[in-house]
């Protein structure tokens, strides 16, 4: 077990404070807030909040599938839909992108996220922001604390510069990011790119009738 130092104790607290703060801001905007001190926790408040019988979407989610969510609910009994399988098809892929915005719950994180709650997130398909603007159920985000940012032109920012290059790496895309380890001056207009959507919530959009957007802030690193 990592021995825990008077640094990480007062990183863990100032996560703490810093969430509790993040707490109205997040309600104005149409969200309910939970935080957790771990993935674990995080991941607990995933299940209690999925009801056992539900179908979950899961778009791509490096912080999702860290948690072990996927693997979770799937022996749990949820149907689990996510276009990433391997032995999927490019026709089977897109079938599950669509799939997945039409089950019972959304499961996916955010790129970035600011200090008064609108969520900042930027995508190559369209599918997964898509999917956080109209769903047909529950809409949980999963964010680390790690992905906070003062305003808006910071967490944009941000994806670009620290979410987006080992992201391309992880998918094998051929882009300057890929190559510089950073985004590139002027953007990324090219075949492969992941910058090609972009898409700021400053209030969750509207939801299906009884159906909520909730947001779990974690007090860990996960994702990029």
């Amino acid at each position: 077990m990592k021995k825990e130092t008077p640094m990480s104790l007062a990183v863990k607290n100032n996560y703490r404070h810093l969430a509790e703060t993040m707490f109205k801001g997040l309600k104005q905007r149409g969200h309910e807030p939970f935080y957790a001190e771990t993935a674990e926790e995080a991941l607990a408040k995933v299940l209690e909040l999925i009801p056992s019988g539900a179908s979950v979407g899961i778009p791509g989610t490096v912080t999702i599938r860290e948690l072990g969510a996927p693997e979770a609910l799937a022996a749990r009994g949820n149907r689990v839909v996510h276009h990433w399988d391997p032995s999927f098809t490019p026709a089977q892929r897109d079938d599950a992108r669509f799939e997945e915005m039409q089950c019972d719950a959304l499961l996916v994180s955010s790129n970035a996220i600011t200090k008064d709650g609108v969520l900042v997130n930027i995508d190559g398909s369209g599918n997964r922001v898509a999917a956080m603007c109209w769903s047909r159920g529950d809409r949980i985000f999963v964010i680390s604390m790690n992905k906070v940012c003062p305003d808006i032109e910071s967490a944009i920012a941000r994806v670009r510069e620290q979410a987006t290059p080992p992201n391309a790496l992880r998918l094998g895309c051929k882009t300057p990011c890929a190559v510089t380890g950073c985004h590139a001056k002027g953007g990324c207009i090219s075949p492969s790119s992941l910058c090609r959507a972009v898409l700021i919530t400053e209030q969750a959009p509207t939801m299906p009738a009884g159906k909520k957007s909730y947001v779990i802030l974690v007090g860990e690193p996960l994702g990029y």
